[in-house]
C-alpha cells in the first residue's frame, strides 16, 4: 500500500530538474539579471509592431550640420540669434515652444546677449526652457542640484523643466521621468510642463499617470515627426502661418552634440533626445504609455512556465514535448504581441521564456543521465540495440514480440573458411573486426539493425524496430555499397597478406516474428520465420548464380523502380515446396576497368561556370574516379573539370569528365578527355596498384 504522504516526494522527484529551473529564475529576475533580455524583447515588440502615425502636431526646429555651415557660427550660438529664431516662432502663434538647450551661465558675449533672448522668451509667454539635474558627489553623501537658466532669461519663461533622460544598461532610452526629486521638492520634467501648457491652451489632452515615470510609446524613430532646420527659421524661410497651433521643440540634432540617444526604432544610437521629447508628450497627450505587467506577476507566469516545461517531458517524449513547449512558446508570443499592439501592454515574457526552456532543457539532461544508466544496467543482458529499444520506449511495450513486415539482408565472405585456413587466428580475428565494423557503419547509416553476427555473416533487419517505408529500398542500397567497401577491404587485405575476398548479398521481404527472443537467462532483440529463412537461402545462391545480389520477388516488387536488376529466374531452395522467382541486382556504373585505392586531395570545377570545390579522391580506374566532398547541387550528368596530384602519383592528372553516378556526397565520375601529360602517369599508377 502507498503512504499517501509520499506522493509529493514522488511528483517532486520526477519535477526536481523543473523545480530547479523555476528556482533558478526566480533567482535571476529578483537580481535583475534578465533585465536586458526583458528590454530586448520590448523592443522586439516594437520593431514587429512597426511604426505608427504621430497624432500630435509637433515639429522640431534642428540644430544641424547644415544650421552651422549656413549661419556660420560656432556653438554655441549667440543668444540674439535665439531670440530671433523664438521672434520668427511667436509670429505663427504656436500653442508651446520647448527648448531642449541649456543656458545655465551667462553668454560669452556680454549681457546685452543674455537680455535680448531673456526678452524674446518673454514676449513669446510660452516657452519652456530646459534644466539639467547634476549630482554633487560628496565625501560622505551626494547632492542633487539643478542648474536653470541664468535669471535674466528664465524670468519670462512659462516654465523651467529638467531635461534629464535616464538610460537604461544597454544605453537605451524606454523611459522618461515624470519628475525630477531635489532633496527638498520634485520639479515636472519638460515633458509634463508642456503638457499642462497644451492643456491651458485647449488641447484635449489624458490626465497625467500617477507615477514617477512612464515607459515612452514611440511612434517610431529619427524623422517620425517633421524636422526644420534652425537656420530656415531664422533667416524667414518658413512662412509664419506654418507654426500656428502646433508644438514645437527647438533641440541639437547632430552627432556632434553627443545628444543622440539608442532607442526601439533606433538601435544605433541615432535618435536626438528633441525627438525623444516629442514621443514623450505625445504619449502623455494621448495617455497610451506602455503597461509592463507588475514582476511578481511576470515571476509567478515563469515559476508555472519552468514546471510546464518538465511535465511536458515527463508526459511526451523528448521531440513531441519539445514540439509542445515550442507551441506554448509561440503561443504565449502572439499573446504577448497582441496586448502589446491592441492594448500596449508589455508582459515582460522572457522570464517565462527562460524558465520554459530552463525547464524543458533541465528535465531532459536529467532524463539522458538516467537513462544513460539504464543503459549500463541493460547493457549486463541485452545487446545495444535491445538496450535502445527499451529506454526509448519502455512504457510502450516496444519490446512485446509481434508479427509486422520486415526486410532481411544477410551477407557472408566468399569463401572464407578456406581464407582462415591460410593465416594465422590473429590474423583472421583482426581482419574480421576490421570487416565487420565497416559493413557494420554501412547497415547503420542505411537506417537498419545488425541482428546478429554469424561468423563472417551478417544479419541485418528493416523497419524495426521503428517503420520505415523505404525499408526494401534502404536493404538494397546497403547492399550495393557493401560491394564498394568490400573491394575496398580486400585491396587493403591484398597488399598486407595477398588474399582477395568477395562478398555476396541476399535479401527478402516479408512478415517475421519480431521482439525479444531467447531464454530467461539471455535475451536479444531478434526476427523469426520464414521470411529469415529465405533470405539466408538467397545469399547462398549468389555463389552458383556467380552475382553478388540476390534478392526475392517480394522486395523486387518494392524497388524495381529505383535500381538496375535481372531476372534470374525460378528457384527451389531448401525448405520450400514451391519455387521461389529471384533477381539480381547490379550496380549503377557497371565497371569496365578495375580500380586502385587513391586517396588525394583534388581541384573539381564545373566546366564554364567557374565554380570551384576541394574533394577527395577514393579510388581510380581508367575510365574514371570515385570522389568524396562534392557539393549536393552537383548532379548526375554535370560535365567537370579535374586536377589532383600529390601521393603515389608519378604526375598530375588533368582531366574533363561528367558525373555518372552519386551517393551522399560521394559521386562517380567518367573521363571524357584527359591531359597528354596525365595519361602516361594514369597507366603508371594503375600498373603499380593492379599487379
Amino acid at each position: 500500500m502507498t503512504v499517501w504522504w509520499r506522493w509529493p516526494l514522488d511528483v517532486g522527484r520526477k519535477h526536481l530538474a523543473g523545480i530547479l529551473a523555476a528556482v533558478a529564475v526566480v533567482v535571476l529576475v529578483q537580481f535583475g539579471l534578465l533585465e536586458n533580455l526583458e528590454h530586448w524583447s520590448l523592443d522586439q515588440l516594437f520593431e514587429w509592431r512597426g511604426p505608427r502615425k504621430p497624432t500630435l502636431d509637433v515639429v522640431i526646429v534642428t540644430i544641424d550640420e547644415s544650421t552651422v555651415v549656413e549661419l556660420n557660427e560656432q556653438w554655441p550660438f549667440p543668444r540674439a540669434i535665439h531670440a530671433e529664431l523664438l521672434r520668427k516662432l511667436a509670429e505663427g502663434r504656436p500653442r508651446v515652444i520647448g527648448m531642449d538647450i541649456m543656458f545655465d551661465l551667462p553668454s560669452s558675449r556680454g549681457a546685452a546677449d543674455d537680455e535680448a533672448l531673456g526678452a524674446a522668451v518673454a514676449a513669446a509667454g510660452n516657452v519652456v526652457l530646459g534644466a539639467a539635474i547634476a549630482d554633487d558627489i560628496q565625501p560622505f553623501y551626494t547632492r542633487r542640484t539643478l542648474n536653470p537658466p541664468i535669471s535674466v532669461i528664465r524670468r519670462g519663461a512659462a516654465g523651467i523643466a529638467p531635461l534629464n533622460m535616464p538610460v537604461d544598461a544597454d544605453n537605451q532610452v524606454r523611459r522618461v521621468p515624470l519628475w525630477a526629486a531635489l532633496e527638498t521638492e520634485r520639479l515636472p520634467t519638460l515633458d509634463v510642463q508642456l503638457h499642462a501648457l497644451l492643456a491651458k491652451a485647449g488641447v484635449r489632452v489624458a490626465p497625467l499617470p500617477d507615477r514617477d515615470s512612464i515607459l515612452i510609446n514611440f511612434r517610431g524613430g529619427p524623422r517620425t515627426y517633421p524636422w526644420v532646420s534652425y537656420y530656415r527659421v531664422v533667416r524667414g524661410e518658413i512662412p509664419a502661418e506654418y507654426w500656428r497651433d502646433k508644438v514645437v521643440l527647438i533641440g541639437p540634432t547632430s552627432e556632434v552634440f553627443h545628444d543622440n540617444f539608442g532607442t526601439a526604432f533606433a538601435h544605433g544610437g541615432e535618435m536626438p533626445g528633441v525627438e525623444i521629447h516629442a514621443n514623450a508628450l505625445e504619449t502623455l497627450v494621448r495617455g497610451d504609455p506602455i503597461r509592463a505587467i507588475p514582476r511578481p506577476i511576470s515571476t509567478a507566469l515563469a515559476v508555472v512556465a519552468a514546471l510546464l516545461g518538465s511535465v511536458l517531458v515527463l508526459r511526451l517524449h523528448a521531440f513531441r514535448a519539445l514540439l509542445a513547449a515550442a507551441g506554448l512558446w509561440a503561443a504565449l508570443t502572439l499573446a504577448a504581441f497582441g496586448g502589446f499592439v491592441v492594448a500596449d501592454y508589455w508582459m515582460r515574457g522572457m522570464a517565462g521564456t527562460v524558465a520554459l526552456v530552463l525547464g524543458y532543457g533541465a528535465t531532459v539532461v536529467e532524463h539522458f543521465v538516467r537513462e544513460q544508466r539504464e543503459r549500463r544496467r541493460l547493457s549486463q543482458f541485452f545487446s545495444p540495440a535491445v538496450v535502445r529499444e527499451v529506454v526509448r520506449h519502455k512504457d510502450e511495450g516496444s519490446l512485446t514480440t509481434s508479427r509486422r513486415l520486415l526486410t532481411v539482408l544477410f551477407s557472408d565472405i566468399r569463401g572464407f573458411t578456406s581464407i582462415s585456413e591460410k593465416v594465422e587466428p590473429e590474423q583472421v580475428a583482426q581482419m574480421l573486426r576490421e570487416y565487420l565494423s565497416e559493413m557494420t557503419e554501412i547497415v547503420f547509416r542505411h537506417g537498419g539493425t545488425v541482428d546478429k553476427y554469424i561468423g563472417d555473416c551478417v544479419m541485418a533487419l528493416y523497419n524495426v524496430p521503428l517503420p520505415d517505408p523505404e525499408h526494401a529500398i534502404k536493404a538494397v542500397r546497403t547492399a550495393l555499397e557493401f560491394q564498394e567497401r568490400t573491394l575496398a577491404v580486400s585491396r587493403r587485405w591484398e597488399e598486407r597478406l595477398g588474399i582477395e575476398i568477395r562478398n555476396g548479398v541476399g535479401i527478402n521481404t516479408g512478415e517475421a516474428v519480431v521482439g525479444t527472443l531467447g531464454s530467461r537467462q539471455r535475451l536479444e532483440y531478434t526476427a523469426i520465420g520464414d521470411t529469415i529463412n529465405l533470405g539466408a537461402r538467397l545469399e547462398s545462391l549468389t555463389k552458383d548464380y556467380k552475382t553478388n545480389i540476390i534478392i526475392s520477388e517480394t522486395t523486387y516488387a518494392l524497388v524495381r523502380d529505383e535500381f538496375i536488376t535481372k531476372e534470374l529466374g525460378d528457384v527451389t531452395v531448401k525448405g520450400k515446396t514451391h519455387p521461389v522467382k529471384i533477381y539480381a541486382v547490379l550496380p549503377n556504373s557497371i565497371r569496365k576497368h578495375p580500380r586502385a585505392t587513391l586517396a588525394v586531395a583534388a581541384t573539381l570545377s564545373i566546366a564554364g561556370d567557374g565554380r570551384m570545390c576541394r574533394v577527395t579522391t577514393r579510388d581510380i580506374s581508367e575510365g574514371g574516379m570515385a570522389l568524396k566532398g562534392v557539393p549536393e547541387d552537383w548532379v548526375k550528368g554535370q560535365r567537370v573539370q579535374l586536377r589532383c596530384e600529390g601521393g603515389a602519383l608519378p604526375k598530375a592528372i588533368v582531366a574533363e569528365a561528367v558525373i555518372a553516378w552519386r551517393e551522399g556526397d560521394e559521386v562517380g565520375i567518367t573521363f571524357t578527355a584527359l591531359d597528354p601529360d596525365s595519361v602516361p602517369a594514369l597507366v603508371e599508377y594503375l600498373s603499380s596498384r593492379l599487379k
